[in-house]
Parts: structure tokens; sequence; C-alpha cells
């Protein structure tokens, strides 16, 4: 019986959300406690919820100051330089210009947001892929790539979903992803080469216009002149962005304390005065909230769902269907189902409804949720192509393109990279076969 009414409230919960009659953060609160209730739980709905809620509250704050901390760098002008010398390096060589656009892509992707990723890279590169004729799909394609493999970042979101939904920390469901993480990179850059010589091949290297074009396009794309702007600190803040990285693979601090100690010193140093310090807030609090409001309802979810033992009983029925011999399998299965899983459906139909199932049966055949978590992020390149990603329509509205030429032209390069880090998982053990 709880099994069949926790497989219920999955299909209930993935029905309202993709059909749009509910939004995910309000279904994620709301639908649990009504199968609670249905299911006579309803004495312990408030413990089970507050508990789920305290175990995604590490994970909340985490995400909350790392959108603070690489937003507040991006206004500062952190990566300003490095755009400005991007654009200034590749002039009218095509091959270049599709390096420099995955470079920058994968500098802007570490805040998190593909929005803000795909405005700045189409705004700085669109002028020069036009003055020479190359095509605007390859540098929606090359974007879509890069930020593909940066959505692993925790404050990405499907990471901080499969943290919550799993319970499990930064340190033990992304750091160890990392290596596949720059395979992936790596991939991208070598589709920005492939690319590149293509279109080098067909247009040559051409005289992309005067100098004062490229200053004038470098100056668009970092905002040049913005009253946020604080060149003169960009070596303090290099440096301070080094050393948070480098303090969160190595562990120094819980992850969530680094992210608020590097954005209470971020800020204090770049906007001393505090009127100015509650305008860059402000700025960035669309973009968290709507995050953090998702991991703290989740908690609900998550709470509901394991406090009733719903999950138990799902998982059991799973792991009684599935072959004996495929059941030491079950990572490298989850990895490779996670890539159309995700494309058919939402990231929070799969963290929040498939994936605790998965983790749960999987631990029948001795597999920590960890390593199943790491496994479920592999197919992530391929998710930002599913027409369910609201991103990608500004991306291909932006350069012009069709959104089914974009997927018929770089879905097989998004499945390859996601065969990358797959591999790269496999060979280092950061998931078993």
């Amino acid at each position: 019986m709880l099994a069949i009414l926790g497989f219920l409230m999955i299909v209930v919960f993935m029905f309202l959300i993709m059909t749009k009659r509910m939004s995910a953060m309000i279904a994620l609160m709301v639908i649990p406690i009504v199968f609670a209730l249905i299911g006579g739980f309803w004495k312990g709905i408030g413990k089970m919820a507050l508990d789920g809620v305290a175990s995604v509250a590490p994970t909340g704050i985490m995400i909350l100051f790392a959108i603070l901390y690489f937003g507040l760098m991006i206004d500062a002008g952190l990566f300003d330089p490095v755009i400005s010398k991007i654009l200034k390096v590749v002039k009218g060589d095509p091959l270049k210009i599709a390096i420099g656009t995955a470079i920058l892509v994968i500098l802007v992707s570490l805040d998190g947001d593909g929005t803000t990723t795909y405005m700045i890279t189409i705004s700085a590169m669109l002028p020069l892929y036009q003055r020479i004729g190359m095509k605007p799909l390859i540098l929606a394609g090359i974007a879509v790539s890069g930020s593909g493999v940066m959505n692993l970042l925790p404050w990405g979101g499907p990471t901080a979903r499969a943290m919550s939904a799993l319970g499990l920390e930064s340190s033990e469901l992304f750091t160890p992803v990392i290596p596949s993480m720059i395979g992936g990179v790596l991939f991208v850059l070598f589709l920005a080469f492939y690319l590149g010589r293509k279109e080098r091949k067909r247009l040559g290297i051409v005289d992309a216009g005067n100098e004062a074009f490229l200053e004038q396009a470098a100056a668009i794309a970092v905002g040049e002149g913005a009253d946020t702007k604080r060149p003169k600190l960009i070596w303090f803040n290099g440096l301070l962005t080094i050393a948070l990285l480098v303090g969160l693979i190595m562990e120094v601090l819980p992850t969530s304390i680094l992210f608020m100690l590097g954005f209470a010193i971020a800020i204090l140093v770049n906007y001393p005065n505090m009127e100015d310090q509650k305008e860059r807030v402000a700025a960035y609090a669309g973009n968290a909230l709507s995050v953090v409001t998702m991991i703290f309802a989740a908690g609900i979810f998550t709470g509901i769902l394991s406090g009733t033992k719903m999950i138990d009983a799902m998982a059991n029925t799973l792991i009684a269907h599935v072959p004996a011999a495929l059941g030491p399998h079950f990572a490298v299965i989850t990895a490779i189902i996670s890539a159309p899983f995700t494309f058919f459906m939402s990231n929070d139909a799969f963290y929040y409804g498939v994936l605790p199932l998965i983790a749960k049966a999987a631990s029948a055949y001795g597999l920590d949720p960890a390593v199943i978590g790491r496994a479920s992020l592999l197919g992530l390149p391929v998710h930002l192509l599913s027409p369910l990603v609201p991103s990608t329509y500004l991306l291909v509205g932006m350069v012009g393109a069709e959104f089914g030429d974009l997927q018929r032209s770089f879905l097989k390069w998004a499945c390859c990279s996601s065969l990358v880090m797959i591999i790269v998982a496999l060979v280092i053990g950061v998931i078993p076969f």
C-alpha cells in the first residue's frame, strides 16, 4: 500500500509540474502533505517536514551565498580583462573566435545562471560572428555545450537538487565529479576547435574590421563604465576567488561557511558603503530566491517521503523487478539514463521524483547514494537542449536560430560530452562499473 501511495505521489507530482498546472516549488510542498494525509500520517507531518528542511539547510545556504559571490565578482569586473583580451586576440580568425567563445562561456558560467551566461556571451561574440560571416548557430551550439558542462556546479541547479534530494554535502557529491567536469570542458574546447577549423576552411581568415570595432565590442561585453566596476581590485578579487575554490576542493571548512565568508570579504572590500551593499544584494535577489526556495521546498518533499517510509516501500518494489545481474551496475545505468530522463522531463521531476528511488534501490546492492547522485549528473550536457529549458529559448532567440536546428546540430555533441564525462568517471573510480 505504501509503495502504491508513493508511486502515485511521484506520478501526480511529475504530471502537475510537467503540464504546468502547478509550479515545482508549490508542488514540492503541497503534494507530499496531501499524500501523507491520505496515508494517515497526519500526526507526524510537521516533524517529518521540519527534519527534511533541516537536512537541506546547508545546501540552501551554500547556493544562496555562491550566487551572491559570483554575481558580485561579475559586477565588480573580475572577468572583464579576460573577456576584452579574448575579443582582441581572436580578431578575424574563425578558429580563434570559436575557441574564444568556449573559454568565455566557461568563465561566465561560474555564476551558475544560464540566462546571464547567454546574454553576456552572445552580446560579446555575435557582432564578431556577423562581421566575418560565421554561422550564428555555431555560436549558440558552443554556448549551450559549455553551459551544459558547467551546469554541474553545485550552485547551478541540478547538483543542488541532487544534494537536497539525497541529503548529501557538496564534498560528497560534487567534488569527486570535478575530473569528469574537466573532461567535459576539454571536450567543449575540442568541439570549438573542430567547428572553428571548419569555418576557417569555409571563410578563411577574415579582416574583422578596425581596432575600434573590437574595442567597442569589448566595451559592450563587459559593461564598461558601469558604476559597479572595481578595476583596481581585480587582483584581490582574483586571489580571493582562487583561495575560495582551493578551500572548497580541500574542504578547509564546510562549503556553506566558505561561501559565506568569501561573500562577506568580497562585498566589504569592493563595496564598503552600506547602501551599495544593499543594492548589490538586491540585484542578485531574484536569481538567488528562485533557487533557494526550491531547495527548502524540496526538504518537505524528501522529509515526508523518507519519514512515511514510502521511499523504502517503493525501492523494495523496484528491486524486486530489477534483474539481479544488473543490480551491481546501477551507477552506470543511472549515468546513461540521466541524459534521456533529464531531456524528456524537468530537473525537478528527475532529481526529486526518480533519483531517490534509484538511490534507495541501489543501496540494496551496496552502492552508496553519493555514487548514484554523481552518476545522475553526468547526463546534464544533454539536458540544456531539452524543450523544457527556458534559457535555451533565449539563446536561440538572441542568435536568430530555430530551436530544432540547434537540437539537430548539437544533440549528438551533447551526447558525446556526456559520454566523455561518464568514461572519465569510470576510469578514475568516481562511479563503479
